[in-house]
């Protein structure tokens, strides 16, 4: 077992590796959280609004569940942007779906400016507070945006919901930066792969959960959305208190602070009664490869030809992990589902949280024995496939109902491969690729590009869909092509090795591309 190696798990580690990820839980179910309420959200934007007058809900504009149709999620093959009765292609509504979308869209993505914006601060706050420090006091922001949204129904809703989503954002932004910082920091070395997958796993949590509770008989209705969209501060809260009791990162207090004592004080409550000096001899390695390279800026992180093949691999896997568009799935599954014809898509889309979190458990065990760069490699081909499968479903549904399954079956093996590679390795391979001076920075601009892309995905999936229709997934299956090839020749495989050997790949820039992936050639090599 890995407990067997240098590394095992004591009380602490534990509790410290839970409490950080409580972060990522909480990222997960502002993700997932949008997605079931959709229609009735929609349906109070319009009353709100007045884009739809208050009695059209007692006509038989209303669905048969007594939900009014929403603009945008009409099967494909009718024409978008057009109401299901005839009583509502009145002229006061003209203009309305494309308002509702323009908010709807709004209320998905600005979750992610919030993070987009914060996310470059990570760097210098982990820095300034020490990494619990700063983790305690980002919870403010959580605390404050779920307040905004819990509280929607006591003003303009569309407002409040949109400056919630965005404050709970600069949270996730940070926490998304401050997290893989401290769980690799504080990770021995043979755990920090199955640790660094606890993020994934974390946010698929929070998604199942948020999709769970957004069932119409729990929260999921016109009572209760707002607490629904609110509720993810109860695990802010829990954070705070937990994070009371968690060590400061060694590798914080040891190279940042110089503090030896305290540093060995730190890793004996987390490695329990094993030797320290040993990592703390890692440490001083370390510290003096950061004296001489200083604290690198965001800028000479770009300029630097020294870390230039690295910092285009930590964004690569960014923007393959947002644009390989399992974001789509998660932001919009429910219509999707119903677009390829299912009964129940909500039941459909809690299935899909199911399975994701099933699989990313398996990939916390995946992750030590197989590597990071195969399993990347494996979870991008088979998302391709899956995305083309997706799309023949779609296309042919209109001929042959059973399309349906086909259809159902890619979004879930699309879902179960992105857990397995693309879904968690980038969280924690940027904090790999990089030493301490130039890692708070990667982190920062890594964190930065992750977001971008998911505003990008969020704002703009709705009307790329209504504009490419059943085709849609041949874009991200286009992308993940090109994903897969830049892997393949430039990801380097991090497994069980220390920082130092995974700066030493990046350093021989002069070597061939495939051979950068064998680590050990280039070990050998820098010996002789």
């Amino acid at each position: 077992s890995t407990e067997g190696k240098k590394g095992h798990l004591t009380g602490t580690l534990v509790l410290s590796v839970f409490t950080a990820v409580l972060g990522f839980f909480q990222y997960g179910y502002s993700l997932g959280v949008i997605n079931a309420p959709q229609k009735v959200i929609e349906a109070h934007y319009s009353r709100v609004l007045g884009i739809v007058p208050p009695d059209r809900h007692a006509t038989g504009a209303a669905g048969e569940d007594g939900t009014v149709p929403i603009p945008g999620t009409e099967p494909w093959g009718t024409t978008a942007g057009t109401l299901a009765s005839p009583a509502d292609t009145s002229g006061d509504l003209a203009a309305s779906p494309h308002v509702l979308t323009m908010y709807w869209s709004l209320s998905v993505s600005m979750f992610a400016v919030g993070g987009m914006v914060s996310s470059f601060t990570v760097g210098w706050i982990g820095d300034r507070l020490g990494r619990v420090k700063a983790m305690l006091v980002v919870n403010v922001l959580s605390i404050t945006g779920n307040l905004l949204m819990g509280l929607a129904k006591f003003g303009p809703s569309h407002m409040l919901i949109i400056a919630g989503r965005a404050v709970t954002g600069l949270y996730c932004g940070l926490s998304s930066g401050l997290v893989p910082m401290y769980v690799s920091e504080v990770s021995p070395t043979a755990l920090r792969g199955a640790l660094g997958t606890l993020h994934q796993l974390a946010i698929v949590t929070g998604i199942l959960i948020s999709q769970v509770l957004g069932l119409d008989f729990l929260l999921g209705n016109d009572e209760m959305w707002p607490l629904l969209l609110g509720l993810s501060g109860v695990a802010a809260l829990l954070q705070f208190f937990l994070l009371l009791l968690c060590p400061e990162s060694p590798r914080y207090l040891y190279i940042k602070l110089g503090k030896v004592e305290e540093a060995k004080k730190s890793l004996k409550r987390l490695r329990g009664n094993c030797d320290p000096m040993k990592e703390i001899a890692e440490m001083e390695k370390e510290k003096q490869e950061a004296a001489s390279e200083k604290k690198v800026s965001i800028r000479q992180l770009f300029t630097s030809s020294k870390y230039r093949q690295a910092v285009i691999v930590a964004l690569m896997v960014q923007i393959s992990q947002q644009f390989s568009g399992i974001n789509a799935i998660f932001y919009y599954s429910t219509n999707i589902f119903e677009r390829a014809g299912v009964d129940q898509p909500v039941y459909a889309t809690i299935g899909v949280g199911v399975v994701n979190t099933v699989f990313t458990v398996i990939s916390v065990f995946l992750v030590e024995k197989a590597g990071r760069r195969s399993l990347f490699l494996a979870g991008l081909m088979g998302m391709l496939i899956s995305a083309m499968a997706m799309t023949v479903g779609l296309v042919l549904l209109s001929q042959f109902t059973w399309m349906s399954y086909v259809s159902m079956v890619a979004i879930f093996l699309f879902v179960i491969f992105f857990e397995v590679g693309p879904g968690p390795i980038p969280w924690f391979i940027v904090a790999e690729l990089f030493s301490q001076g130039p890692r708070p920075a990667a982190i920062a601009v890594a964190g930065f590009c992750n977001w971008a892309c998911n505003f990008i995905v969020g704002m703009c999936f709705q009307y790329i869909a209504d504009l490419c229709g059943p085709y849609v997934f041949v874009i991200f299956a286009a992308l993940l092509l090109v994903f897969f090839l830049f892997a393949y020749f430039k990801v380097p495989e991090t497994k069980g090795k220390s920082f130092e050997e995974i700066a030493a790949v990046f350093r021989r820039k002069k070597f061939p591309a495939k051979a950068m992936i064998e680590l050990e050639d280039l070990r050998g090599s820098e010996e002789a």
